[in-house]
């Protein structure tokens, strides 16, 4: 099989791409979709970009490629793709910087046979082929956030109750239930796709959506299920990241946990996160976090969609 184009029959997978800005990334993605072993239809949402990744996109008949014509966000733009998704397709959700491995997507579809998993995310690796240990993580909880926010990716062997995300290297080893993955790259059962329905647009225009979206899977009885054997590269954003969307970050873990919990605890999990960017004063991204997140009054400055598509 190979990567299928719009008006061809048998794909099992659709692949939602949101991209923005993305033409420097998007070919090594859509290249290695083409030696994928699993029948896979890619279907390009792109967000208002400024530079030429609709045209990258439209370089590859078989793609379907949607411009919205503006950044609406993350969530959005796959609820424009899941339009274009057929029945019976599971459905693909991978960052436009990401690259598969021909049988990554296969390996992920034998994890979904399995009628209670609806999610499942492959390893994902750096270029160099180093496993990433920060794709796993545990339900936010305000012990999780203070351990994150003081030791970040140190301490890797601490216990559990102080760190949302796994870090250690066993915890990649094996096939196992996580809470939720990253969404850099996900494979989502049809039934789990059409029972979940739209990606929470409304709150999230970047970021923490994977997590609102994976519990709402698991509140209908689906596993989030992690494959190994499934490799996928990510490039990811690392030190490049704005102070915008450093703050962005810190923000959308509030708005997600205060869904689920009461105002005290809340308080708690918002007063967690704060001290990340209190404890590193000397990097610029963080000191502007500061600013922003322990006061509501300022998230609306932050980065949010342009109206929906």
């Amino acid at each position: 099989m190979t990567l299928l184009g719009a008006d061809a029959t048998g794909a099992r997978i659709a692949a939602i791409i949101v991209t923005y800005n993305s033409a420097r990334t998007l070919p090594r993605l859509l290249e290695s979709l083409r030696r994928s072993t699993a029948g896979v239809r890619a279907i390009v949402v792109d967000n208002g970009s400024t530079d030429a990744s609709v045209a990258v996109a439209r370089g590859y008949r078989e793609a379907t490629v949607i411009a919205t014509g503006r950044n609406a966000g993350y969530s959005a733009g796959i609820n424009v793709g899941r339009v274009a998704v057929r029945p019976g397709e599971a459905v693909a959700i991978l960052n436009p910087d990401v690259e598969l491995a021909p049988d990554a997507l296969e390996r992920l579809l034998v994890v979904l046979d399995d009628p209670s998993v609806g999610i499942v995310a492959p390893q994902l690796r750096t270029l160099d082929g180093r496993t990433r240990f920060d794709s796993l993580r545990r339900e936010p909880s305000v012990l999780g956030a203070l351990g994150d926010s003081v030791f970040g990716s140190r301490w890797r062997t601490r216990p559990a109750v102080l760190a949302e995300t796994l870090r250690r290297e066993p915890d990649y080893a094996a096939a196992r239930d996580v809470a939720w993955a990253g969404g850099a790259a996900l494979l989502i059962s049809a039934e789990c796709d059409l029972a979940v329905g739209e990606w929470d647009a409304a709150t999230y225009f970047l970021y923490s959506e994977e997590t609102d979206y994976a519990r709402r899977a698991r509140e209908l009885g689906y596993r989030v299920r992690y494959e190994p054997s499934a490799i996928a590269w990510h490039l990811g954003s690392g030190s490049g990241q704005p102070a915008a969307l450093v703050a962005l970050v810190s923000v959308n873990r509030i708005r997600y946990y205060e869904r689920v919990h009461g105002p005290a605890a809340t308080a708690l999990f918002h007063g967690a996160v704060v001290v990340q960017h209190a404890l590193r004063p000397f990097d610029a991204r963080h000191r502007f976090a500061l600013g922003v997140v322990p006061r509501r009054s300022r998230w609306t400055a932050l980065p949010a969609g342009e109206g929906r598509p």
